[in-house]
């Protein structure tokens, strides 16, 4: 069944830090364009299209003089905003998604469940304070962002890892798998919400 016409979004969020676009389809093939502005998180959002084979398109003006936080926490923000926009009722979705996912010595783990109740519990201990321009604090706002608004559980956990770089790559990729794995509409709950409470 093929419902991508149904799981597409456009969002704009404008503020006085930051000025933000995020549309994608949640069916697509993982093509992406990216101008966040910060080129680390540009690399971790082509991530999450690539593995999560969704079509993304964001673009960013943010206080960048200042520094990255009000970017990063902003486009995590409105990019969950746009997966709630997409995903609309949650009618046949598997809801559950979970993926492990390794780079070199890093291996990390994150599971997911879009159940309505936004939530983050993050463990990374970072061996870096900074991947090229991207503060490393900010990859919790960023996702804290994104739970708070497409109304998800959220948790994280960098398993083993030396490098940071391969640290962070490992969580957004294993987040686009686990997503990927949740928004995937179930055959055989087809125009059913996966709830017993009959809502999410």
């Amino acid at each position: 069944m093929n419902r991508s016409a149904d799981r597409i979004a456009d969002v704009t969020r404008k503020t006085a830090e930051t000025n933000i676009r995020v549309a994608l389809n949640l069916d697509g093939t993982g093509q992406a364009k990216l101008a966040s502005g910060i080129g680390f998180l540009d690399h971790m959002l082509d991530q999450i299209a690539r593995h999560g084979l969704i079509d993304l398109d964001i673009a960013c003006e943010g206080d960048l003089h200042i520094d990255g936080h009000h970017t990063v926490e902003d486009i995590g923000i409105t990019l969950g905003q746009a997966f709630a926009q997409a995903i609309s009722d949650k009618k046949g979705i598997r809801r559950y998604g979970h993926a492990y996912v390794p780079l070199d010595e890093a291996l990390s783990r994150v599971v997911v469940d879009f159940s309505g109740r936004p939530g983050l519990h993050m463990d990374v201990n970072f061996t870096s304070g900074s991947l090229g321009t991207l503060d490393t604090q900010l990859v919790y706002e960023f996702f804290q962002g994104f739970v708070n608004h497409a109304l998800c559980t959220l948790h994280i956990d960098n398993l083993k890892g030396v490098n940071a770089h391969h640290q962070c790559e490992t969580i957004f990729k294993a987040f686009a798998r686990a997503v990927r794995a949740a928004l995937e509409l179930d055959p055989r709950s087809a125009g059913v919400i996966p709830s017993t409470k009959g809502s999410l």
